[in-house]
């Protein structure tokens, strides 16, 4: 799941990207992307109080990104509600975002 809040007064996007507590990679799962140069392991997946696993990105309005979830363990994943998909040079897709 991904939740988009608009900062009042800025033009930046606080994006919120949530897997539920019984995905079986969320312990080692990463978001990585156009914004964060597609480094593995800076946007973490973290459980939280709801039982759920979340990470946070502040983006910046009107922008297009895309980005995948990655697992050392288990490798890429996408996400089910992406705005979009574009493949990519490896021959999969990726998750695009809109904010």
């Amino acid at each position: 799941m991904i939740k988009k809040v608009n900062k009042r007064g800025s033009d930046d996007v606080k994006v919120t990207f949530v897997l539920p507590e019984d995905h079986p990679h969320a312990e080692d799962m990463c978001v990585v992307g156009d914004f964060n140069d597609w480094t593995e392991g800076e946007n973490r997946f973290v459980r939280r109080s709801n039982h759920t696993y979340s990470t946070n990105v502040m983006l910046k309005e009107g922008g297009r990104y895309a980005f995948r979830y990655y697992s050392p363990s288990h490798g890429w994943e996408n996400e089910a509600e992406a705005d979009a998909y574009e493949r990519n040079e490896h021959g999969s897709d990726n998750c695009i975002l809109e904010t």
